[in-house]
Order: structure tokens, then sequence, then C-alpha cells
């Protein structure tokens, strides 16, 4: 596929597909319409991924696991959602922040540029979604236009392609549905905490609805010489074609500036002194940011033909303009404080990482009956392109004429002048990536006590990789299939027992595929295997608790041909396994919660050709015990309480185990008070008791400090 299409032909060869569908089934509606002389109203919009059920804490229904409309109960996978209320009431806005509460997933740096997870034992950048679509570009996502986060345990490359090893992350987005809204938002509290969000929708008519998301923060961090300023705005129009045909139109425009921040350094196999550097800035705050401007648009056409089968067309286009700098406690072993605490080393670098994705997915279910089974019928392809540039330049400091600057730790802060350089080992690299998938699924109900599940998925990736230096291009063809298969067994209607074995695969570019050297151009692919049994007990309508018991093994990971320098190995392996128990939803008319327990093992199996990374090390930033529960209290009908807990065992920064960062217990706070119609007085308190404790990492020299005791207020209004 490389050299032969280029972005405008394929654009249109996505586009295209999606309007072929579009101009069938817009016929296909009026044909009906003018048949049935159907009137058309509110309750024939489909809406991506809407989750039925009570509201609150609780969702009950999902469509991003199989992507068929399938209650939770039903879904032989475990799934966390973090809905709206939950959302809104922790006062978080960032995706990572709101995986808090989330049994099972633990926040990664993402080396203070993006978003990272990681996910029973397993770490991405690149594992997130919005609406089933791959939205893998590295950046900070915001939460003013989400209406649900879905999280997705397990690799289900049959539903969503390469990766997502551990599991995947899911943006559900906000829609225009007709009804008409009016709601700002206003937040400000500690460190210059500033920010705005505003939700307006209504109908144009009784089939043309529209709704607008816009949010500008400007704000401060616990951080020295840390700050943040983004906004963005999301207008989005659900089209009602025919009594059969919705057509839903999305763009969004997102600007995220912030300062770079890497943490602290480690002395000793500790971070160091992390209770007296909880602000301190290691490194130059002026040459140091993560910037993003992204454009996304996405148009969405659901249609049902009059033989009973049910089309989903979505086609998104997404252009990243991404630049990132610092300069931070290196990487390297002078990263590290000293013994004599008297000296430490900085380096610096910057990337710039443009990306343009094309998307373009079609789905259609068909429900049928075969004597006494019931399917739900899935087939579907997916066409994509990706394209972009890897530029990586190294920093050398003006007063060593190095790439390295010697501090003391004790003072810390740098404003040495840095001139950059792209150098031979920097990346200078144009890609392009093309893919196309077929896959198939079948949901096969066996009378009211036993489900089937089973899939299996084709991916046909063709990645070129072309060095700007010397011109030369390598390129990479995998063809991977990808299988699913699971059952649930309900001895009555409210509890299900299920089982799940599933497959993916990462290329060998890894997970941002920037570039593909001769090395990488020859490695297989990775391939996760998953086993898992749980169980899921609906306690009443408005309360799920779920079980889930798994045993992941990564196999293929790449370690340095001791023989062969630039070539690899692919004879690393790790293992996950684990023992997740979550709670959702409403104990009583007053009492709501979220969260769980989460035991997980994550360990090295066989050698990574590093003296440090031996079998039997734990995986980096993997706790082996973690447990979150957030709860909220209705006091009176106008006054609530909510009190969240979060705690997790010492984990270690790297897989090399030789710097060990303490466990933590956490204690969240949020007062909520309905002040009168349309009105809402909401104040949260991060960190209650105000322990020092580190939150994630990036790498043995660079910790972040979690924050202190912070405090914020937000005002909901609505009109």
């Amino acid at each position: 596929m490389h050299g032969t299409i280029n972005r405008r032909s394929f654009a249109i060869l996505a586009g295209g597909a999606g309007l072929l569908f579009a101009g069938g089934a817009s016929a296909q509606g009026r044909a009906a319409a003018e048949t049935a002389q159907a009137e058309v109203n509110l309750e024939q919009l489909s809406v991506e991924g809407v989750g039925g059920g009570p509201g609150g804490y609780r969702t009950t229904r999902a469509r991003s696991a199989t992507k068929t409309d399938t209650a939770l109960i039903d879904t032989p996978q475990a799934v966390t959602v973090v809905t709206r209320e939950q959302i809104r009431d922790q006062g978080f806005q960032g995706v990572t922040e709101a995986l808090r509460y989330v049994p099972g997933v633990f926040l990664h740096q993402g080396a203070a540029n993006r978003d990272e997870v990681v996910i029973r034992g397993q770490t991405s950048s690149a594992d997130f979604y919005v609406n089933g679509i791959r939205d893998d570009a590295q950046y900070f996502r915001d939460l003013y236009n989400v209406e649900r986060v879905e999280v997705l345990k397990g690799p289900n490359a049959m539903i969503f392609g390469r990766g997502g090893g551990g599991g995947v992350v899911n943006r559900v987005l906000k829609q225009a549905d007709g009804l008409p809204l009016r709601e700002m938002v206003v937040q400000g509290g500690q460190f210059g905490t500033r920010r705005m969000a505003v939700d307006v929708g209504d109908r144009l008519s009784d089939t043309a609805f529209v709704r607008l998301n816009g949010l500008f923060e400007d704000s401060g961090t616990f951080r020295d010489h840390v700050d943040l300023r983004r906004w963005g705005f999301n207008p989005t129009a659900t089209l009602l074609v025919g009594p059969e045909t919705t057509l839903k139109l999305s763009y969004e425009y997102f600007h995220d500036d912030r300062t770079a921040d890497r943490g602290i350094p480690s002395q000793f196999g500790r971070p160091y002194r992390y209770r007296r550097n909880i602000r301190t800035f290691f490194g130059n705050p002026d040459l140091s940011y993560a910037r993003v401007d992204a454009h996304i648009a996405t148009a969405t056409l659901d249609h049902r033909f009059a033989s009973g089968v049910e089309l989903r067309s979505q086609v998104r286009y997404a252009d990243y303009a991404k630049a990132y700098q610092v300069v931070y406690p290196s990487i390297r072993a002078g990263g590290a404080v000293n013994a004599a605490g008297t000296t430490l080393e900085l380096s610096a670098f910057n990337n710039d990482t443009p990306r343009t994705n094309v998307f373009n997915q079609n789905d259609f279910t068909y429900r049928f009956t075969t004597g006494p089974l019931a399917h739900t019928l899935l087939a579907g392809f997916e066409l994509g392109r990706q394209e972009g540039i890897t530029y990586r330049e190294d920093g050398v400091f003006a007063t060593t004429g190095t790439q390295s600057l010697i501090v003391n730790p004790l003072s810390p802060l740098s404003r040495v002048p840095v001139s950059f350089r792209n150098i031979a080992s920097g990346a200078n690299n144009r890609y392009d990536l093309g893919l196309a998938a077929v896959y198939a699924q079948d949901q096969i109900e066996i009378g009211p006590h036993l489900q089937l599940i089973g899939g299996l998925r084709y991916d046909h990736f063709d990645f070129a990789s072309t060095d700007r230096r010397s011109g030369i291009t390598s390129t990479r063809v995998d063809d991977l299939l990808s299988p699913r298969a699971g059952a649930v067994f309900k001895p009555v209607d409210t509890l299900a027992f299920y089982g799940n074995v599933s497959v993916s695969y990462l290329p060998s570019a890894g997970d941002q595929f920037g570039a593909l050297t001769p090395g990488l151009a020859i490695a297989e692919p990775e391939r996760f295997e998953n086993r898992e049994f749980g169980a899921k007990w609906d306690v009443s309508p408005t309360l799920q608790l779920t079980a889930a018991l798994y045993d992941l093994d990564r196999f293929n990971q790449r370690l340095a041909d001791p023989n062969r320098p630039g070539f690899f190995l692919t004879s690393g392996q790790t293992n996950a396994k684990g023992i997740e128990i979550g709670a959702n939803g409403t104990l009583t008319d007053w009492w709501q919660v979220a969260g769980g327990y989460s035991f997980t093992d994550a360990r090295i199996v066989s050698g990574f050709g590093s003296a440090a990374i031996v079998p039997g090390n734990q995986v980096g930033l993997v706790p082996f015990n973690a447990i979150t529960l957030w709860n909220k209290f209705s006091v009176t009908p106008d006054f609530s309480v909510g009190v969240g807990a979060i705690h997790q065992t010492h984990t270690f920064a790297s897989a090399d185990n030789t710097v060990r960062l303490p466990g933590y217990t956490r204690f969240d706070l949020g007062l909520f008070y309905q002040v009168g119609d349309g009105l809402r007085a909401q104040l949260n308190v991060e960190n209650l008791l105000d322990r020092a404790y580190i939150a994630s990492a990036d790498g043995n020299n660079n910790i972040s400090p979690g924050a202190p005791r912070l405090v914020r207020f937000q005002l909901v209004a609505s009109f």
C-alpha cells in the first residue's frame, strides 16, 4: 500500500466508502418513509455507545467490547465504566486522572507530555480510542466533551486491532440528542486553578439537533514553574435522515500547552528527598514544554435495512501537531544524585511528532435465530492510513559544549542556554502506515442460561519509514489473525460466570511506530495471550459487583542481539497474573460507590539482555495490591458528601527493580450542595491529609511526586 496511495486519495477512498453506504442508506430511508409514512421522533435516535441503566455511577450496557449493543453482564470481559456523574463528582479534568479509581489500572508519568497508563502490567501511550476509533497520538486528553470513559481490560484485537495488550481506554463523547441544554461550569482553586466549560444543545427541528461543548483553562500547578493553558471546542450535529437512518457529525479543535516536568531524580535506589522536593523543579522550565494542536472531524452513519441488517459506518480524520522539549534529570546513570549528594546530571532534547490519521470503520449487525439458537452476527471491515514525522534534536549546553550539565541537586534549577541539533543517533524519519482489516463475530444465545461468543479478525499492516537524511526507506508488512472466544453462564438473570480467551499483536515498530530500523524491520510482532475467568452480579438494578481472574502472557519482546549491533532477539517474555474486584452503583438510596481491589503479579519471565532486568523481576509501576473506593453519601436532598480512598503497595520505577517507589494511602473529599434550581456548588479536596507520596514515574530518574493537599471549588449552572 505504501507509495501508491497518497493522503488525499486515501481520504477520498475512506470517505467514499462511507458515502457509498450513506447514499444507499438514504435512498432506502426515503423509500421506507414513503411506504410506512413514518414520523421521525427522538426515540429513533441511535447514539454511539449510550449506556442504559439508572445513571449515577452505574452503566448497564455498552457496545465497545463487542461492537454490538450488549449488556455488560453478558460481556465475557472485565469492563469498568467511569460515568459522567462520577467524573464531575470527583472533579478530575484529564483522562488519566479519571482512571485513578479503576481497579487494575495504574498511571504512568508519560514523560510529562502524554497520557500513558499501565493496565494489567502492560504500559501503553497508544491504546486510547474515541467512540471505538483509534486516537493514538501522544497528548493529554481533556474530559470537557466526554460522556463517559470505558476501560476494557485484557487484549481484544478482534474489536480494536493492533496493540491493546493489557486493555484499552475508550472515550464516549457527548452528542447532540435534541434535548434543550444550557450549562456552564466554572472551576477555581489552589495554585492558580482557573477553568470554564460550557455545554449547549438544542433541536433546530424535529430532525436536526445540535450541541456545542467548549473549554478554556489557564492554571498553575503545585510544582514550581509548571503551568498549563488549554482550550477546545466541539460542535456536533445529529440529522435524522429518515425513519431508519441517522447521521452524526462532529468537529473538535483542541489546544494544550504546558510546562513539561519530568519530576525528581533518585538516590540510593529511592526517590531523592521527595518529601522536601514535592514542588522542586529539576531542569530548565523555560525550555521545557509539551504542545499539541488537534483537529478531529468525524461522521457516523447508522442505518437499518429492510432486511433487518444494521449498518454503522464511521469516518474519522485527525491531524495532530505535537511538539515536545525538555531539560530534565538524565536517564543515564549520572541522572541519579551521587552518593555525596553534590552532583546531578541534566540532559535535554526535543521531539517534533506531527501525525495525520484517517480511519473508516464499517460494521454490519444482523440478529436472527436458527432453531433454539439466537444469533447476533457482526461482520465488518476497516481501512486506515497514518502518516507523520518523527524528528529529534539533542541539546548541547552552552557552558559545557556537551550534552550534559552537572548541577547541585540542592539547587537544581538551570537557566543555562541550550542549543538543539539533530545528531546521527536522533530520529529524522517520515513514515506512513496503511492498514486494512476484516472481521466477523457471532454472539450465540443458547436458551436463557448460556451464551457463546466467537470472532476472528484479519489485519494487514503495510509500514514504511524513510530516513530523511539518507533517503533510505525500510518497510515491513504483517498479516495477523486475532481470535477471541468466550462463554457466559447465567444460572439466574442477575448472575453471570464467564470465561474468555483472546490474542493481540503489536507490530515490531512499537506503540508509536515512528521509525523502522533494519533490525526492527525483520523482528516478529509481539504477541499477547490472555485467559480470563470472572463473575458479574447485578445485586440490584442500580448496583453491580464484578470479579475477574486472569493470566496474561506477552511474547516476542525484543532484546539487543549481542552478535549483531542494531538487531534484536525476540526471546523476551513477561507474564501478568491477577485478580480484580469491582463495585459500581448505588448501595442504598443515599449511598453510591465506585472502585475495587486488584492484585497484580507482573514479572519478567525470560531475560532482556541486561544484567539488571532478569527473570523474576517485577514489571515497573505495578503494585501487588491496590484498593480504590469512592463513596458519595446523600445527607439531605440538597447536600451530599464524597469520600474517596486510594491505597497501593510499593512499586519499582522500572523493570530493573533498582529504584523502589514507596506505597501510599490517599484520601479525597467532596462536598456538594444544590443551591437552588439550576445551580450546584462543589468543593473537592484531593489528598485530604496532605500526605507526601510518589504518584508515578518514567524510569529510575524521572519520578513524579503526588500533589499535596489540593482544594478546588466548582459551580455548575444550568439554564
